[in-house]
């Protein structure tokens, strides 16, 4: 979607990285910045062919610190942290002699000063041919990784290449003739960002990037690939449940869901009266024992905070100490093993941050943190939840996005808006966490557990192994296939154990034995 704001758009600021002499040749790219309104831009590029062929362009740039783009259109987009790469949409042909395409993208925040290191096709945005005899760019690179070692493997180069270098940052990493090197010698759980870059006697091709992160990542007291489910603390359609009646396949259990007070902050819970009546008779000393009893059997329970008609609000230091204390409290008192943020009407980024960094303080290095925000709360690295699981990615165990009742959304391509309920959606909406600053361990699934428990986006849980190994291996795929493979990828989450009761547990028993046979 397009944002504008009509109030800047008065004045086009136009910023041509080059001044071009009026009589220049070649192929050029001229990015305006259309509006600003303080909290995000619009920006477009213009890509003009003065040359006398058809051309097909790549145009790649660089964003200051700080700022990102979440969407664009009329290109396709590929991000390797501030580094842009766009080339023509799928339906888009060669680009005639003497025309111009332009393509255009939303960023934030506002106050933009522009893009750096723009090339088109290589060369300069500001117009001239690539020095002839250069080598063209390398292919797209893949990446495999182990605990001490990234794998890059790319398509070959056209023209004349003597070899391939790889480089992180300016450093030079290695040198190789063949299309695939491999970077030993690295620490577990580390992020790199490579550029593979072709050679000959000329010079350089423009260059390649990839990111990866090591395997080795601690994973905590939890299996590496996992089943999450949501146990409902309250009456409604789904079958009502002790929590004696967990089935093992669930790994985590999140209890839905611990309440607001008066006080800003505090988190306060007790077994609801009206479940108590319904599954006929259930105390909190009930309820403690089978909070132990599940632990016993190596499984992990957590408190959620929130839920759709959730009010809990942490927005101010005493707010976030408040917060801190009470759920600490809670957890002494009924056992749980960590906090569950599903805070579906808004959070601060900031203070909830402060609030679990100094739960971890209490609690310790075994604390589990989760997040269940929805889908448009992942959208961009600008979303307050977005950057709250980056502020505490160093405590955080894992995110499992609602991937339902959103409608169409962008996926991290920003070629399309894939529909809910389909492979495309679940994995081109998780690459967005993926491709943008979270631990591939860091993102799980969140999916209903049948017809009921949600408005959209109920799937077959064979979808949800499809899209499992997708992320995983890059098979079993949609039309839509990742960047690369994440088998790092952590699990699913469903909502809820009790719809999945309702549907004959068929969620839990299709979903945990595939994820039991990831690698």
């Amino acid at each position: 979607m397009r944002l504008r704001a009509s109030v800047v758009a008065l004045i086009t600021l136009a910023l041509t990285l080059v001044a071009l002499p009026a009589q220049a040749a070649g192929l050029t790219a001229t990015f305006t910045k259309a509006a600003d309104w303080g909290s995000g831009f619009e920006g477009r590029v213009t890509v003009t062919n003065g040359t006398a062929a058809p051309v097909s362009w790549n145009v790649q740039f660089d964003l200051p610190a700080g700022h990102t783009i979440p969407s664009a259109w009329d290109a396709v987009m590929v991000r390797s942290g501030q580094h842009y790469t766009f080339t023509p949409p799928s339906w888009a042909g060669q680009l005639a002699a003497g025309a111009s395409a332009s393509f255009g993208f939303n960023g934030s925040p506002g106050n933009f000063p522009g893009i750096t290191g723009c090339t088109v096709n290589g060369a300069s945005c500001g117009g001239g041919e690539p020095q002839p005899g250069v080598p063209g760019q390398p292919g797209a690179v893949s990446v495999t990784s182990t605990t001490g070692a990234i794998s890059l493997s790319w398509g070959t180069a056209g023209g004349t290449v003597t070899g391939y270098r790889v480089y992180e940052g300016s450093a030079l990493k290695t040198t190789v003739t063949a299309t695939s090197a491999t970077i030993s010698g690295l620490g577990a759980c580390e992020t790199h960002t490579y550029t593979v870059k072709a050679y000959n006697s000329v010079g350089e091709s423009a260059g390649r990037d990839a990111t990866a992160t090591t395997a080795g990542c601690a994973t905590g007291p939890l299996p590496r690939h996992f089943l999450t489910g949501y146990w409902h603390n309250f009456v409604n359609p789904a079958v009502e449940l002790k929590l004696s009646a967990v089935p093992a396949e669930y790994d985590l259990v999140a209890i839905a869901f611990g309440e607001a007070t008066s006080t800003p902050g505090e988190v306060v819970f007790g077994v609801d009266q009206g479940l108590a009546t319904a599954v006929g008779g259930y105390t909190d000393a009930q309820f403690k024992a089978d909070v132990a009893a599940l632990r016993q059997r190596g499984k992990k329970v957590i408190l959620s905070v929130g839920g759709e008609a959730g009010r809990v609000q942490v927005a101010s230091s005493a707010a976030a100490t408040t917060f801190a204390d009470s759920v600490h409290s809670l957890m002494q008192s009924y056992g749980f093993d960590g906090v569950d943020i599903d805070l579906e009407n808004g959070l601060n980024a900031t203070y909830m941050a402060q609030a679990l960094r100094s739960l971890r303080a209490k609690a310790g290095s075994g604390l589990i943190i989760t997040m269940a925000p929805q889908t448009i709360d992942m959208q961009s690295t600008g979303a307050e939840y977005f950057k709250l699981a980056l502020s505490i990615k160093d405590i955080l165990t894992v995110v499992h996005t609602q991937f339902y009742n959103s409608g169409s959304m962008l996926g991290c391509d920003q070629n399309a808006a894939y529909s809910q309920g389909t492979v495309n959606f679940m994995v081109a909406l998780a690459c967005i966490q993926l491709e943008n600053g979270l631990r591939p361990d860091q993102v799980a699934l969140g999916l209903p557990a049948g017809p009921g428990a949600a408005g959209g986006g109920v799937v077959s849980p064979a979808l949800v192994n499809q899209a499992l190994d997708c992320l995983a291996k890059r098979t079993s795929c949609g039309s839509f296939v990742p960047p690369r493979a994440y088998p790092d990828i952590r699990g699913a989450m469903t909502w809820s154990i009790n719809w999945d009761a309702s549907h004959n547990w068929n969620f839990s028993k299709t979903v945990k034995p595939h994820l039991q046979g990831m690698p």
